[in-house]
């Protein structure tokens, strides 16, 4: 074979197809390749989320069995390959081609497999929490980890393919990893600005689909372009295994790719939270988050293939002395009091991320010698770390020593590797040294108590960082930097409202904790009132805000579970009289639409009781296009729905059967004397029957809050979770009405 000229010949034949445009078309391939990946991540995240909980142990579930995946298709691609080879007779390319199918068929069959399970879970009823993580874990494992193992196969598959194209052009492992990380970046951005809102989740999800099997097309043009009877029999052009130099990859090679894993891929959890001051918490924040990441890594693997097509010397491991450095920057932009304006905090990921694109590509190929089989084994020791160290920063590093200190650990790392190769730079020790002190002394994250005024209280968990003070203006709640809740008149109408009108209420759930004032007005009326909520660090927090916190606590009818509200009510076997909703701030925030959806309010059903009602609670900040898709979908599960509007929102007030308004006298005397002294604790004319009657006249017809005949906002769903995603709307490139 020579690759001389514009055509790729082999023997006396020529190749229909140019060397160039083999090069483009594998390319085009691996970035198809990885904006399908990605999209299926968040895609298959968010089904897990409406089926399985919005819960720490859910997002790891997708995250460990997409990564494990991943890990072990590419680590057995490479021998499954020459097995069928030699078997068969089936070239690699054709496995490529088969394994696209395999994930588009994949894409096109999760979320089928996820509501059978998600049925079946329901019907089942499962009366305890472990065994429902049981039944869910094994859901996740059966639905989702065959495809990522055909994912993670494509890269040495490919691999065997293009060795034989022309070192010159290609380059190995690099070449895939930089079009394969341009695309997870294209996947991250436009699944987040575009995908979803115009085309839901299953729509993206055929379109995901679509982009596979486009790439088994691509293959099989390039089989039948190809006038080489020996391509399309699975021999390879090029060198053979016996060509392949490789040299032995010493312990620093491996330590460094499983560290680059396990750090990066545990600090990019650690910005999703530490971040949240700036970025808030929609879905555009962490799409901003993870594209940064990934185009700044692509940067990185870009600027490496220029210095090796330019064959400029390239010494890795005088990179590696920069990683940490590099790595305590993203600590610096986590200071809340540097704030200076929007997407500053971004700015500190960037070095970091494009470095570590230099460096693990050029490890590889370093040390692969262009095999696959090798390219396989350290990739996928590098996909080891990514699986094991958001484990170890979401469940071990944040909830006891927080944002800033898990950052700082998740570096450390980095420092055995630079003492495992380099100790002579003295600049690059200066720099590290000065940065370390900054990061422990002088620069801080939003959760450390020493931001916010006396008295406070600081919570962390595998959930939510939890800051509970109070300054002159009241008391505050913030989790993940957010402001909750206060400690208003309003949180307590929720409870007292649907428990009045109901008349004979015996248990209550309150979704959702807050400071814990709707569940405190519930308990007022001594009866079994369950409050359920994702962060333990929020219920932590409940003794800051009421005196008598520990009294409620200690009774017996009440409980609090830390959990997922809907997946509570999926699990449980109990009815409820009154079931009160009250989802967190902002009404845009990622994962809420799964609390104002239409199959929600489909769960809400089967667990009220007779004549029970659900009291849900829509904030005034949200939008009015928002404010319309969710009560349309309210209204179209539940016939009888009253609507209050209350200070900061409006209370709609639902239920199957119809709902009788009683008088202001009769509304105070169902009222027990606990009951009328929560409602009137702050009052300020401590007048419960001029309360209730200023309630009364904030009464609103629920059509004010419908869409108008002919509009197009949808039924808030959790296929279209149109509060979440609104950037082309907000844009004016789709009509908000």
């Amino acid at each position: 074979m020579d690759s001389s000229g514009d055509h790729l010949r082999v023997g006396n034949g020529l190749v229909a197809i140019p060397s160039q445009s083999i090069y483009r078309l594998v390319a085009v391939c691996f970035i198809i390749s990885g904006f399908c990946s990605l999209l299926y991540q968040v895609l298959w995240m968010r089904l897990a989320f409406a089926h399985f909980g919005v819960i720490t142990p859910v997002v790891s579930l997708i995250v460990s069995v997409f990564m494990s995946g991943l890990g072990i298709g590419s680590l057995n691609a490479g021998r499954f390959a020459r097995y069928i080879k030699e078997r068969f007779g089936i070239s690699s390319i054709s496995l490529y081609a088969i394994a696209e199918v395999v994930v588009a068929i994949g894409a096109l069959s999760v979320p089928y497999l996820f509501d059978a399970w998600g049925r079946w879970l329901l019907v089942a009823g499962t009366s305890t929490s472990a065994s429902f993580m049981l039944y869910s874990a094994l859901a996740i494992i059966v639905s989702v980890f065959p495809w990522c193992v055909a994912m993670g196969a494509t890269m040495p598959l490919m691999m065997s393919f293009t060795k034989g194209l022309g070192a010159e052009n290609f380059g190995g492992f690099s070449f895939l990893y930089a079009a394969n990380v341009f695309g997870a970046a294209l996947g991250a951005s436009m699944s987040a600005l575009v995908l979803i809102e115009v085309f839901g989740l299953r729509g993206t999800g055929l379109i995901g689909a679509a982009g596979n099997f486009l790439i088994a097309a691509i293959v099989v043009f390039l089989l039948r372009s190809s006038d080489d009877n020996e391509l399309r029999e699975g021999n390879r052009l090029g060198q053979s295994a016996d060509d392949i130099v490789s040299i032995r990859t010493p312990f620093w090679a491996y330590f460094t790719l499983f560290v680059t894993g396990f750090s990066c891929v545990g600090m990019e959890v650690c910005w999703a939270r530490g971040f949240t001051f700036d970025l808030k918490t929609t879905i555009y924040s962490f799409a901003s988050i993870l594209t940064t990441y990934l185009l700044a890594t692509y940067l990185g693997t870009y600027m490496y293939r220029k210095m090796k097509d330019r064959k400029n010397s390239i010494d890795i491991k005088s990179l590696l002395v920069w990683m940490f450095p590099f790595g305590i920057l993203s600590v610096v932009f986590l200071d809340p009091r540097l704030y200076a304006f929007h997407f500053e905090t971004l700015i500190g990921i960037v070095p970091f991320s494009a470095l570590l694109g230099f460096v693990t590509p050029g490890i590889v190929d370093l040390y692969a010698g262009g095999d696959e089989g090798i390219a396989g084994r350290l990739y996928s020791i590098n996909i080891l770390g990514g699986i094991i160290g958001p484990l170890f920063a979401g469940y071990l590093l944040l909830p006891l020593v927080g944002i800033r200190c898990s950052l700082i650990i998740l570096c450390a790392p980095f420092l055995i590797v630079y003492l495992m190769n380099d100790l002579s730079r003295v600049f690059s020790r200066i720099v590290a040294a000065v940065m370390l002190f900054e990061a422990l002394f002088v620069f801080r994250a939003y959760d450390d108590g020493s931001l916010f005024p006396s008295p406070n209280e600081v919570h962390r968990d595998y959930a939510a960082s939890v800051v509970a003070f109070r300054d002159k203006y009241g008391a505050e709640l913030l989790v993940n930097a957010i402001p909750i809740t206060s400690l208003v008149v309003d949180t307590k109408e929720m409870a007292h409202i649907p428990l009045v009108l109901n008349g004979h209420a015996h248990n209550a759930l309150a979704i959702c904790f807050g400071m814990g004032s709707t569940f405190r007005s519930l308990a007022s009326w001594h009866i079994h009132v369950t409050a359920v909520d994702l962060s333990p660090s929020v219920i932590r927090s409940f003794a800051f805000f009421h005196h008598d916190a520990h009294k409620i606590l200690s009774d017996r009818l009440n409980t609090t579970l830390a959990d997922d509200g809907r997946r509570y009510l999926m699990r449980t076997n109990k009815n409820f009289d009154v079931i009160t909703l009250d989802p967190p701030p902002p009404p845009e925030a990622s994962g809420s639409s799964l609390l104002y959806s239409s199959e929600f309010y489909d769960i809400i059903k089967h667990r009220l009781a007779p004549g029970g009602i659900l009291a849900q609670w829509i904030p005034r900040q949200a939008s009015v296009s928002m404010m319309k898709s969710a009560t349309l979908a309210l209204t179209q599960k539940f016939p009888y729905v009253l609507v209050f509007s209350a200070g900061a929102g409006v209370h709609l007030i639902a239920s199957m059967t119809p709902i009788s308004l009683p008088s202001v006298d009769t509304f105070v005397s169902r009222m027990p004397i606990d009951a009328k002294s929560d409602l009137m604790e702050l009052e300020p004319d401590k007048n419960i029957h001029t309360a209730i009657a200023r309630l009364y006249q904030h009464q609103i017809p629920v059509a004010s809050l419908l869409p108008a005949a002919g509009s197009r906002i949808p039924a808030l769903s959790d296929d279209r979770p149109y509060n979440e995603y609104f950037a082309l709307r907000s844009l004016h490139i789709l009509p908000s009405e």
